[in-house]
């Protein structure tokens, strides 16, 4: 069916990338072979958006001249070169347009941020300004080209207050970001105050602003002042990547400014990180890859900017790409390098290579130096999670030995281990942890779903189950796993005609679990559907990722029934 959908939505973007070249372009291609170039261009559009950058070039360089009749070839040609590094060619073919008085927003965006970066203020504004009064498709090219034009013409504190004003309301809290980095700039006597109002907003994560919080007062020289604010704010935020990396340098004595809010340079490519995040979050990955490949341009040294890149690369299973970043930060440092090697090994599990990447994982914990709580957690879940379940029970016991019932960790790792120790047959010991899981926090649906379903399949405590995923199910409505072991529990009690009730539901949430379907198939059978029953067993039978065991209760099922 998917691949069924697929298809019409590519006969759908023919026909509209046609009728778009038939009808405003069709002059200009009067000296091409139509089909061929509509071809060149909708394979061009289809690699862009699979983020396969020099494959779009080779398709778009076949349309040579067509930006004079149709913006959006230009537009998606500059997308690509910047995204395959080719900054020069764009600049170039920038200043071409701009000749042919076809220049747009993205092209004066560039053209503005080479001249930036090349220390020419006077015409970095000169484009800037151009790219603000062209309209745009998307909101966040607007926020992009205002506030980086803002910045390219800053003069005083005041006029840059007065600007963000300006801004539209729906940038309130990229407004306050902004206003933050102003301050910072200009030396405000209040910048720890601001700094403040943001990091403690618990209505959106600004944990990232704590790096720049720490940066500001080793820009300052005051390095302890820096190493206090890295310290306390890991306490809140232990994963924090700029965070940990910081911390690093510091003791080290290596104060690696990659970052100074007293650069425009530095301030304009963190505004562009920020649009990238956003766009990445919508999907929208072709600009978001744009915007980070200039963000990098401006400010090189900052890695932040290639993890989220990666990330992109990553969402469109574009894994060899990814891989190169993360090949690299792998030798980055060490904090880099078991992010990295965490990653790398997701995308071989992605590949269908499991041994490969829990051999991978097991080299790169076994070469950490230090083996902290969070780096053991990663890689137990990971083995956990990969059916190595005897060879994560010593690692969670290994954190569980170093926390508290108090530690963020405490739930988590009781859980994890509990699953480990249900997995090898130790009942006992993975009620244990499981029950110290919940009394540590008694809202977590997934724990109480996982304890419970157990306790029915051992035939224990039925009515205590259900009542406790009754209480799963008000925390996650409509999940199908809470929902089908819910009906279950029903099942389990001869309630017959409720238990219907979700496990049908439950089918049609995880329409093609196996376990799902066969509880239905028994409860359909209880209810006198034994047509129908018989149907979904043989589904069940015939579905590949249906185990052996269960197959031969299938089997016994089909020809004998309930």
């Amino acid at each position: 069916m998917k691949r069924i959908i697929y298809k019409f939505k590519i006969i759908g973007q023919i026909l509209f990338v046609t009728i778009l070249l038939s009808t405003s372009s069709a002059r200009s291609l009067d000296k091409y072979d139509k089909a061929e170039r509509v071809s060149d261009y909708f394979s061009g559009i289809l690699m862009l958006n699979k983020n396969q950058y020099e494959e779009s070039l080779k398709h778009f360089k076949e349309l040579k001249g067509l930006e004079s009749s149709h913006i959006n070839y230009s537009v998606k040609f500059l997308y690509s070169l910047i995204n395959s590094g080719n900054f020069k060619d764009a600049f170039n073919y920038s200043k071409k347009l701009e000749k042919q008085k076809l220049d747009n927003y993205e092209s004066n965006i560039i053209l503005g941020i080479f001249y930036l970066k090349n220390s020419n203020n006077k015409l970095a504004v000169k484009y800037f300004l151009k790219a603000k009064s062209k309209n745009t498709r998307f909101i966040f090219n607007e926020y992009v080209s205002s506030s980086i034009y803002n910045w390219s013409n800053l003069s005083t504190l005041d006029q840059g207050i007065l600007d963000l004003k300006k801004l539209d309301s729906r940038f309130e809290n990229l407004k306050k970001i902004q206003n933050l980095f102003l301050n910072c700039y200009f030396d405000s006597q209040n910048i720890s105050e601001i700094f403040n109002e943001i990091l403690t907003n618990q209505n959106i994560d600004f944990s990232r602003y704590n790096y720049f919080y720490a940066t500001y007062f080793a820009s300052k020289g005051n390095i302890s002042k820096a190493k206090e604010i890295v310290n306390s704010s890991l306490k809140l935020y232990p994963r924090n990547l700029l965070l940990n990396q910081y911390k690093h340098d510091l003791n080290k004595n290596k104060n690696i400014l990659v970052f100074n809010c007293k650069n425009e340079a530095h301030v304009m490519a963190e505004i562009l990180y920020i649009a990238a995040n956003a766009l990445s979050s919508q999907s929208i990955y072709p600009l978001s890859n744009f915007y980070l490949n200039l963000a990098k341009y401006l400010n090189e040294n900052f890695i932040s900017y290639e993890t989220l890149l990666a990330e992109n690369f990553y969402k469109t299973e574009n894994f060899q790409k990814a891989k190169k970043i993360y090949n690299d930060l792998i030798n980055y440092s060490d904090t880099f390098s078991w992010y990295s090697s965490k990653q790398l090994a997701k995308i071989l599990i992605e590949e269908k290579n499991k041994d490969a990447a829990i051999k991978l994982l097991t080299k790169s914990y076994s070469n950490l130096i230090n083996q902290e709580i969070y780096e053991t957690f990663d890689y137990a879940e990971f083995l956990k999670n990969n059916e190595k379940f005897k060879e994560s029970i010593p690692l969670y016991t290994k954190i569980i030995n170093q926390i508290n019932k108090n530690h963020p960790l405490f739930t988590e790792v009781t859980d994890g281990r509990g699953i480990a120790f249900e997995r090898t047959g130790e009942w006992d010991k993975a009620e244990k942890d499981l029950l110290a899981s919940l009394n540590a926090n008694p809202d977590q649906a997934y724990v109480i779903n996982y304890l419970a379903y157990s306790w029915i399949e051992k035939g224990m405590k039925i009515k205590k189950s259900l009542s406790m995923l009754e209480k799963a199910n008000q925390l996650r409505s409509n999940d199908p796993y809470i929902t089908d072991s819910l009906g279950w529990a029903l099942f389990k009690l001869e309630r017959y005609k409720e238990a219907q009730e979700y496990l049908q539901l439950a089918v049609r949430l995880l329409p093609s679990d196996p376990i799902v379907n066969d509880h239905y198939g028994d409860v359909l059978w209880k209810n006198g559907s034994k047509i129908q029953a018989r149907y979904y067993w043989n589904y069940v039978y015939n579905l590949e990722k249906t185990e052996d065991e269960l197959k031969k209760t299938i089997e016994k099922k089909l020809i004998e029934g309930l």
